[in-house]
């Protein structure tokens, strides 16, 4: 373990050079010894101590107080004041910097390294706080998409089904086999997209608990393309031209595959489901030596620029989607997938001429 990292504000040079030796005899790290304010600021952001000690009464423009506070407005960096003597007025400009602590001089050894042990405790304490309540605020707002998401994006295909549902029951027999045919083919559609939304919000819930393991194993990268590309076809009904490009060599690596297939049938079922009918889908795979690059290609109607940058954040969607159901969530696990692999996902796209996403993974080849 490192140890703890003092910045020394004190004009008084041989008050200063003591107390360095002393918390070096104590086993802290001192980083510098500054005479101002000033100077303090500037090596506080440039040495990024745990602690300063900040003597009050510092000469110039600057005093302790002063350079305390610009230190923790920016740094968030704990101060322990050190003092022989300070009007009431001046400790309470002190006070309202919320120091860490307050030594006067002259103190103990003892006392230096109570006090500074403490500082550091209370510090992380309350960084460990600050955590917390971010975490709680980043849930709350998951929580207040979520049921956005339900209340607007599940409604349109339950309200498909139960109309669909409504209309068989009302005409009954009166109904033709193509008509009752194409209902049922309403109602089965309606369902795929549920469900397809439900396992989204189930996916990103185990990848954000960790509950997904990261299992790397021999691989043929073409045989699963290939199988993911079926399984979309199914799903797509023949509405989309597709084609596999890739090189002639078929090279064993390992990659955890569950997490590809994941990765790839994301990333082809929302070329499908933002692309023409009968336009083309493309899927390229390029292995090198130490990483494989994939790549999912459509001529779809585009991300706006200004947006793409948060596409990969929870369940945010491009406003040019109308009224295409989704939850917002496919590319973020896209992407996790990727960072579990230590790799990237990067992507190109102009409106109405189609997105690329390119996915690059570190591999590890068999001998």
């Amino acid at each position: 373990m490192s140890p703890t990292k003092i910045l020394i504000v004190e004009d008084e040079m041989i008050i200063a050079e003591d107390m360095a030796d002393a918390l070096t005899n104590l086993g802290y790290e001192v980083t510098a010894i500054v005479p101002s304010g000033h100077d303090a600021i500037e090596k506080a952001a440039t040495t990024h101590p745990d602690i300063v000690l900040m003597d009050i009464n510092l000469q110039g423009e600057i005093d302790g107080v002063d350079a305390a506070q610009q230190i923790r407005s920016n740094q968030q960096i704990p101060v322990v004041f050190l003092t022989a003597y300070a009007d009431q007025n001046t400790i309470e400009r002190a006070k309202a910097t919320e120091p860490f602590g307050y030594l006067l001089k002259p103190f103990q050894d003892r006392e230096l390294k109570t006090t500074i042990e403490i500082a550091i405790q209370r510090h992380q304490a309350e960084n460990s706080i600050r955590e917390l309540l971010k975490k709680e605020s980043d849930i709350n707002q998951l929580k207040t998409q979520f049921l956005s998401m339900i209340s607007h994006d599940f409604r349109l295909p339950l309200t498909t089904i139960q109309s669909t549902v409504e209309l068989l029951e009302f005409k009954g027999n009166n109904c033709s086999e193509e008509q009752k045919q194409q209902y049922f083919e309403y109602i089965h559609s309606a369902i795929s997209k549920v469900t397809e939304m439900l396992d989204d919000v189930l996916e990103l819930s185990k990848l954000e608990l960790g509950n997904i393991d990261f299992e790397p194993s021999l691989m043929d990268l073409n045989r699963v393309c290939l199988d993911v590309l079926a399984e979309v076809k199914i799903s797509d009904r023949h509405q989309h031209e597709f084609k596999f490009i890739h090189g002639d060599r078929n090279i064993p690596v390992v990659l955890d595959e569950k997490l590809l297939r994941q990765c790839l049938l994301n990333l082809l079922s929302n070329a499908c489901k933002y692309s023409p009918p009968n336009s083309l889908i493309s899927l390229h795979l390029d292995c090198q030596d130490d990483r494989v690059l994939f790549s999912v290609k459509d001529r779809g109607m585009g991300i706006p620029p200004e947006e793409q940058n948060n596409l990969f954040q929870s369940f945010h969607r491009a406003s040019n989607v109308r009224d295409i159901p989704g939850t917002g969530l496919g590319l973020m696990i896209v992407k996790k997938c990727v960072e579990l692999h230590g790799g990237e996902i990067t992507l190109e796209s102009q409106i109405d001429a189609g997105t690329t996403f390119n996915v690059t993974l570190p591999i590890t080849r068999t001998p």
